[in-house]
């Protein structure tokens, strides 16, 4: 039996509610018979972890986690904590302390859901969006002078490297020859930006040779959201730097119907550590502890999860589950259903449970 070490951690907001409707259904697929076993571990980390030690994961967090095949991820996020350190101090972290360069988000319409774009449905909208998940805007190089004096200042300097320009390209190159129609679309800003977008550019064309059967092209970042908008079919597998896809990924999710479905998997593609799977939603602290947090997107990035460990059966299992749910009119009210997270949660479970594959 292939069993899996993995590490959940809840922590912040509708976190611990999503993550454990995410842990019963894996548990059911773990009873379909599939051969595996998953041997969960939690961590208590997060904004409460925060207030008690004054640290978001203990100081010696990362080595902790690191003999897990994978990490299960709910949100983090307080309102009496500052965004900037509940970031910084357990997800960044991870990501960056494990390498888990390529940010992975798929989207695409599932069955019974409205999407806002008038005559789209599922099939019309099926997408990958890519992300640089290492460095860039979000590589932490700035600081601050003169604080609270009229001549203060701050910077925020994006570091693009050729390294870490040439492997998420050649992941995203990949990743669209994997894909049906294998196109993939390059965003930047590079008539504005003239050095680290440029270079972005330049690369996409080294390493566009490399895969002659898959098209590409290119696109300015803001002239991509009217894009994504409008001509939502043109589009496949897209690849952006963090902060670019990181506003790109939550349009896609809105235009697919809610961020309440959208998943993503920070991986590290050569596998020297674990891999960190999470819905995009956050902590949404407005509705946390009503019980209608919308479990949707947890268990798509379980499905991640899954592939990524080599569970590829059970992972289809799971979304052809999720996906009878949510056209069977089961859903939460953020997708216009009056189901509460459980009911969503004990439907998808009764799915797996009755499917004949």
């Amino acid at each position: 039996m292939r069993q899996y070490r993995i590490a959940a951690i809840p922590a912040d907001g509708i976190g611990p509610e999503v993550i454990d409707s995410g842990l019963q259904v894996l548990e059911v697929l773990e009873k379909r018979g599939d051969d595996f076993r998953l041997d969960v571990r939690s961590f208590d980390w997060g904004s409460d972890h925060y207030k008690a030690h004054g640290r978001m994961m203990p100081e010696d967090g990362l080595e902790r986690l690191k003999g897990f095949d994978a990490i299960f991820f709910g949100a983090v996020g307080a309102p009496d904590v500052p965004d900037h350190i509940t970031l910084w101090g357990l997800r960044l972290p991870i990501c960056q302390g494990f390498d888990q360069y390529a940010n992975v988000r798929p989207t695409r319409i599932l069955p019974g859901i409205a999407s806002p774009l008038s005559g789209i449905g599922p099939g019309d909208l099926d997408w990958v969006i890519v992300r640089e998940n290492s460095e860039g805007e979000y590589s932490g190089n700035g600081g601050r002078a003169h604080r609270g004096m009229p001549e203060e200042v701050g910077t925020e300097v994006a570091i693009f490297t050729r390294v870490g320009v040439t492997r998420i390209m050649r992941y995203a190159f990949k990743l669209a020859q994997s894909r049906p129609r294998k196109h993939l679309t390059v965003v930047t800003k590079s008539n504005a930006q003239r050095h680290g977008m440029v270079m972005w550019d330049e690369i996409a064309a080294e390493v566009a040779a490399e895969f002659p059967d898959v098209t590409w092209d290119k696109m300015l970042v803001d002239a991509m959201t009217v894009r994504m908008t409008l001509k939502p079919r043109s589009l496949d597998t897209i690849v952006a730097t963090n902060l670019h896809a990181d506003i790109l990924s939550d349009l896609a999710g809105a235009l697919a119907g809610s961020l309440g479905v959208a998943p993503t998997a920070n991986i590290d593609p050569e596998r020297r550590f674990p891999s960190m799977f999470e819905p995009i939603h956050g902590s949404a602290f407005d509705i946390t502890g009503k019980g209608i947090a919308n479990p949707v997107a947890t268990f798509w990035t379980a499905a991640q999860m899954l592939e990524h460990l080599g569970e590829g059966a059970a992972a289809a299992r799971l979304m052809r589950a999720v996906e009878q749910v949510t056209g069977e009119g089961v859903r939460t009210p953020d997708i216009g259903g009056k189901a509460t997270t459980q009911e969503v949660t004990d439907a998808v479970c009764e799915a797996i449970r009755g499917a004949n594959d």
